[in-house]
């Protein structure tokens, strides 16, 4: 079994060495190859809903208070996209990082849940936190491998592709982490009910609100939804909102470093005072500092997991 394993783990470092892109995508859907050959600082993105194994180096990921860190042969997986800050923390020309990603869909993980046998699924419990890392079972390693062999028969993707990452999803939602991952096909789960109220929150961030509008929106006591969100995203409602609100701010400061007072309007803040405060507090420099910093790069804005 160790022999195996070993082996698979090489033959995924071998297969993501040669079909990784820039951009991270691969031709099959929803799977992304990321090779990384320097420890780039610390960069703000969301994460995706995604299983994300490494094959090589390691990651930290900073959600809330919470500190994620993740090396060859362990997975992570999110369940609901969400504002964090991560970077690989071994990486080098040599020794580049190298990870896989898998795209997680509610719909496509709820129709697995669907025609699983009864007792076939592990009891859940509670609201699991909307990220968690494990080791890479043997089966899951070696579904990633014969997925990614794919690359190397185009001919094969199309009927072949779709049954292997269903095998991947039915290890995750069967494995160690399933609870956080069943989570996301269940309609009425509160990781569900709480990633409605983080959609709407990402899409008027802008906007101040009542939280107890939100907890309505999302289905929720006031009090259950407190609890909930923050069992997700180690964040409260506004504390989320606050961190999305920065994130965009820095992008636009990429583009527009001469506007920090307009690009602090744009995102939502009315005193650009705690808007500088606040950014300082996040980055570590003033938004003008920074802005000349970001001069002549982009901040990632990808999935920031793979």
């Amino acid at each position: 079994m160790w022999f195996n394993r070993v082996m698979d783990l090489a033959e995924l470092r071998s297969l993501l060495a040669r079909h990784a892109r820039p951009d991270m995508t691969t031709d099959i859907d929803g799977v992304l190859v990321s090779k990384v050959e320097e420890p780039y600082p610390p960069s703000p993105s969301m994460s995706g809903t995604v299983l994300a194994l490494i094959a090589q180096g390691a990651k930290r990921i900073a959600l809330g208070d919470r500190v994620y860190e993740y090396r060859a042969g362990q997975y992570l997986v999110a369940s609901v996209d969400m504002p964090i800050t991560g970077h690989f923390t071994e990486a080098s020309p040599e020794r580049p990082a190298m990870g896989f990603g898998l795209i997680l869909h509610p719909a496509t993980i709820a129709e697995l849940l669907l025609q699983a046998a009864p007792g076939d699924l592990p009891p859940g419990g509670g609201t699991p936190s909307g990220m968690a890392v494990s080791d890479a079972p043997d089966a899951l390693v070696d579904a990633v491998v014969r997925l990614l062999r794919l690359l190397d028969r185009p001919r094969d993707v199309a009927v072949l592709a779709p049954l292997i990452k269903r095998e991947i999803l039915w290890r995750l939602v069967t494995g160690e982490q399933g609870a956080v991952v069943r989570q996301l096909g269940l309609a009425d789960s509160n990781l569900t009910h709480v990633a409605r109220a983080v959609r709407w929150i990402r899409d008027h961030y802008t906007q101040s609100f009542r939280v107890e509008d939100v907890a309505q929106l999302s289905g929720m006591s006031v009090s259950a939804f407190y609890r909930n969100f923050q069992a997700v995203t180690a964040m409260s409602p506004i504390q989320f909102q606050k961190q999305i609100r920065l994130q965009e701010a820095r992008l636009l400061l990429a583009t527009h470093p001469h506007d920090v007072t307009g690009v602090g309007h744009r995102v939502g803040y009315d005193s650009p005072s705690q808007f500088s405060r606040e950014y300082r507090r996040q980055f570590g420099a003033p938004p003008s500092e920074d802005a000349a910093r970001l001069r002549g790069s982009t901040p990632h804005a990808a999935p920031a997991l793979v």
